[in-house]
């Protein structure tokens, strides 16, 4: 056959593909309208930019089962809405390639197109990673992929059922080389995907994909309700990918408050003319010194654990360490400190002063979780007052209360900056009064 009619009619698959998606999954135009298609030598594959296909890859693929170039066109369409080939350096590939095919494909069998029937063997094996991993995600099936051994054969039979397009692409755009496997890093999540440092074309993309991505998850909010669970897995990736992503080190070192010590502000004294006076008019400076400088100081703060039934020892005792370590930094802590963290679930259970590190590390020691009863964060809010106004602290600008669910929040606004660190894997949205700062953290962040 002819080159001219091969492209012509493979054209007209990728076409066909196309429509069948914008007429049976409405949510996804505007994602469809994003993404051009281009021959090239190879398989099928993206780069976020384009869908590239082989012809003659296709039209062998649409001979032997007319539904396939349809399933193709969604799997790739859906690496691009979730971001897929968006990742940095330290990325175990082969592991990641894995967890995103099963992810899409899982989606995919779960929207029950009519003209796309549903994959059986497919269906089982990912039910049986769900008892594991909770969601099919990408990102909590990287996580599991990678936190646990796979054998060499069980990665081949589930390469077999969920994996056929190429990714090398995705991997030369965001790092520069062929392979860009890193694997012998074994990096985890924090910090891996959907990298805030890279710039230039990838980053401009992404963040056009996840404005259509963000808006899918607005739409779907309403459209899966009116189709029961068939959109589950798909809602559950567009909150995995549009989820804000947190720095914990670099939040907290904002949230410190300002106050101000007694020190000569560098950046703006100019020693040179200072001494030229001096030297030249006799003990009479051209430029007098700046005896104050406001700097990022803690002196009064509270860290308040909800220890309500369902939150870990280990993890809150990382929190209150790291926290602490954050604290204790040169440009974050002042000379002398006065730390209360307060332990409260319904109720207030402890309250421990930390005056040094000596003291600090004494508690991490000694520390236990008391009361494991409901959670209320009024009682936390109604103890601290009562320690200001009877003078326990001089200046208190700080608050942060570490939790993992849902409580009661005081009526009226504290005459202190409050934030409440949410500890949550399951891609929940927290309410909290307008006063308040939210995070909401995954656990392999803290």
């Amino acid at each position: 056959m002819e080159s001219n009619k091969i492209d012509e009619l493979a054209a007209k698959v990728m076409t066909l593909a196309q429509n069948t998606a914008t007429v049976n999954l409405r949510f996804l135009q505007s994602a469809i309208s994003v993404l051009k298609q281009e021959k090239y030598d190879g398989k099928i594959t993206t780069d976020g930019r384009m869908l590239y296909y082989d012809p003659i890859y296709i039209l062998r693929a649409y001979k032997t089962n007319k539904c396939y170039p349809e399933r193709w066109y969604l799997h790739i369409l859906f690496h691009c809405v979730f971001r897929h080939w968006f990742v940095t350096e330290r990325i175990n590939t082969e592991l990641w390639d894995l967890a995103c095919d099963i992810a899409v494909e899982s989606i995919i069998n779960e929207l029950g197109v009519s003209a796309i029937p549903q994959q059986t063997e497919q269906i089982k094996a990912a039910e049986q990673l769900r008892g594991t991993t909770g969601f099919l995600t990408a990102e909590k099936l990287y996580d599991f992929f990678l936190n646990n051994h796979i054998s060499a054969n069980e990665m081949e039979k589930l390469q077999n059922l969920f994996s056929f397009d190429e990714h090398a692409i995705w991997y030369m755009r965001n790092m520069g080389n062929a392979s860009g496997n890193s694997q012998s890093e074994n990096s985890g999540l924090n910090g891996i995907l959907y990298s805030n440092t890279t710039t230039g074309p990838s980053t401009l993309l992404a963040a056009e994909w996840q404005e259509i991505s963000e808006r899918m998850q607005t739409d779907l909010e309403t459209f899966s309700k009116k189709r029961g669970n068939n959109a589950g897995t798909l809602v559950q990736n567009l909150a995995a990918v549009n989820r804000e992503r947190y720095d914990y080190s670099a939040f907290l070192k904002k949230f410190a408050v300002m106050r101000e010590t007694m020190r000569v502000n560098d950046d703006e004294f100019d020693y040179i003319f200072y001494t030229y006076g001096l030297n030249m008019y006799k003990n009479m400076p051209l430029i007098e010194p700046l005896e104050y400088k406001d700097e990022r100081r803690i002196r009064d703060f509270v860290i308040a654990i909800d220890t309500s039934g369902s939150v870990a020892g280990e993890l809150v005792q990382t929190f209150v360490k790291k926290t602490y370590n954050i604290l204790k930094q040169s440009e974050s802590f002042h000379s002398k400190v006065n730390i209360h963290i307060i332990q409260c679930d319904a109720a207030i259970q402890e309250d421990v002063k930390i005056t040094s590190q000596e003291e600090f590390d004494h508690y991490l020691q000694q520390m236990t979780l008391k009361g494991l009863g409901g959670t209320d964060f009024r009682p936390v809010f109604s103890y601290v007052n009562s320690l200001v106004n009877c003078g326990e602290f001089n200046d208190l600008r700080g608050l942060i209360y570490f939790t993992d669910g849902y409580g009661d929040f005081p009526a009226r606004q504290p005459d202190y900056h409050t934030a409440f660190v949410f500890i949550d894997d399951e891609y929940n949205n927290y309410d909290v009064p307008v006063w308040a700062i939210k995070l909401i953290l995954q656990r392999n962040e803290i």
